[in-house]
Parts: C-alpha cells; sequence; structure tokens
C-alpha cells in the first residue's frame, strides 16, 4: 500500500482523502475522549452491554475497508475519488488507534511501537517513489493479496461473530456506520463530493480486527478489553461489509436523482 502513495499526487488527492482521513481519526479521538472518560480501559460487565469498551469503539471508527471503499468508488464514483484511497491508507493498521488513545489520554506508547507500526508503510512509500518500476510492482501485490486475505479473514469472520457479539456488536456496527456517515458525507460535499465517498469510507476494515490484540501487546492496561473487543470489531467488520454497499448505492441514487430532477 505504501509504495502506491506517490509524493507528488498526495497534494491532488489530499483534499479529497485527507479531509476523509481527518474526519474519521478526529471522530476516533471524540469517540476515546468521551467513552474513555466514561467507561475508562476495561470493558463494561453490565449484562446488556458486556464486553463494550472504548478500545472497541475507538478501533471501529478508525479503520476503513479499503478494498470496499475503492470496489465503490470504482462503480460510483471518480477516478480522484479511488485514488483518494491512497492518503486514507495511512489510517490501516494499529497506528492512528494509538494515536487516538493517546491524544485522548488514555494511553501512552513507546515511540519504537508506533514507529514499528507505520514504518513498512513509509519503506513502501520510499521505494514507490523513487523508482516508479517497484511502484508498479509493489502496488500490483496489493491487488493480488486481495482474494488471499479475504479469503482468510471470511474463513474466519462468519456470520457467527454476529452472534456471539450478540446485540451489542449489532448496535456498535450500526453506530459505527451512521456515525461515520453523518460526518464524512457533509465533510466531502463541503470539499466537492456528491457524499458517495463518504458513504463508501464509513466501513470498518478487516484488518482491524487483529488492533485489539496489538494495542494490548502494547499496552498492558488494554488486557482485558482486548478479547472481547476483538469479537465486537469482528462483527463490525460482517456487518459493515454487507451494510455500506447498500448505503452507498442508495445515497448514490438519491444524489443522481436530485441531480436530474434540477
Amino acid at each position: 500500500m505504501g509504495a502506491t502513495i506517490s509524493v507528488r499526487s498526495i497534494p491532488k488527492v489530499a483534499r479529497r482523502g485527507g479531509v476523509l482521513l481527518v474526519t474519521k481519526v478526529v471522530l476516533g479521538i471524540a469517540a476515546g475522549a468521551v467513552f474513555g472518560h466514561l467507561i475508562g480501559k476495561d470493558p463494561v460487565s453490565t449484562k446488556f452491554f458486556a464486553g463494550f469498551s472504548t478500545l472497541a469503539i475507538v478501533t471501529a471508527l478508525n479503520n476503513t475497508n479499503g478494498g470496499l471503499y475503492m470496489a465503490l468508488m470504482g462503480k460510483y464514483g471518480t477516478p480522484e475519488e479511488v485514488a483518494s484511497y491512497s492518503v486514507m491508507a495511512l489510517e490501516s493498521g494499529p497506528f492512528f488507534t494509538m494515536v487516538t488513545l493517546g491524544v485522548a489520554g488514555l494511553a501512552a506508547f513507546p515511540w519504537q511501537t508506533m514507529l514499528g507500526a507505520i514504518l513498512p508503510l513509509c519503506i513502501g512509500m520510499v521505494l514507490g517513489n523513487l523508482d516508479s518500476e517497484m511502484s508498479s510492482f509493489l502496488g500490483g501485490g496489493s491487488k493480488v493479496l486481495i482474494p488471499f486475505f479475504g479469503f482468510a479473514l471470511g474463513s474466519t469472520l462468519n456470520l457467527h461473530n454476529v452472534w456471539a457479539a450478540g446485540l451489542c456488536g449489532i448496535v456498535l456496527a450500526l453506530a459505527t456506520l451512521v456515525i461515520s456517515a453523518l460526518f464524512l458525507v457533509p465533510i466531502d460535499r463541503l470539499v466537492g463530493g456528491n457524499g458517495t465517498a463518504g458513504m463508501a469510507a464509513a466501513s470498518t476494515a478487516g484488518n482491524a480486527v487483529a488492533v485489539p490484540m496489538l494495542i494490548a501487546a502494547a499496552d498492558s492496561s488494554y488486557a482485558a478489553a482486548a478479547k472481547p473487543a476483538t469479537v465486537l470489531v469482528a462483527s463490525c467488520v460482517v456487518i459493515t461489509a454487507f451494510a455500506t454497499p447498500l448505503m452507498t448505492a442508495w445515497w448514490y441514487r438519491r444524489v443522481t436523482r436530485l441531480r436530474a430532477g434540477s
């Protein structure tokens, strides 16, 4: 993914992908600050919201399903909107979740841990920008890998995850979709889009499932929250993978009808 991020292209796509990235990060920080104050680091133990935690909320909000976003924008969006994920890819993995928890005052991660979380992406950017052939070679590999990690994700995150997470997982997934869309759609329209890209970015990425355990490995105070958070985030991945395309298609038809009517 890093090799696909051209330094020269960043200013062109930053207006679209950058604002979506910043919006999702700010949403995560706000949620971390609010829920960190209300429930702290440990998971909730009451029956209805059992397992619910600040870690689960921040992780669900902070990661966008890039493959889903690019597929939806390839159908409903413009080439600029598809390319904007090269900037949004920066939120892949645990780095921004660490930043979010740190800014919210809920964790203090060693700089080595945070550097290690983003270093592979940075190395890819350097290689891709120094050599265009390397960019094509490595960038093409990300598409080749989609069926493999998609199959691996699908074989481990079946619909049982939704059942295991219970109503709490469904509530978190729907809240992630709705809250993200409420902010991302207006922001996308503000920078020249029609809101479709914002709607398509309201999902939770598959790699977010690994983030709670990675956070717990870096900060042991999240050990109790990591396992239930993983189940909840897995539920978010499954539900948003089904719901986001439906919401995006509905929104695209809506704005198309309004544009045709005007």
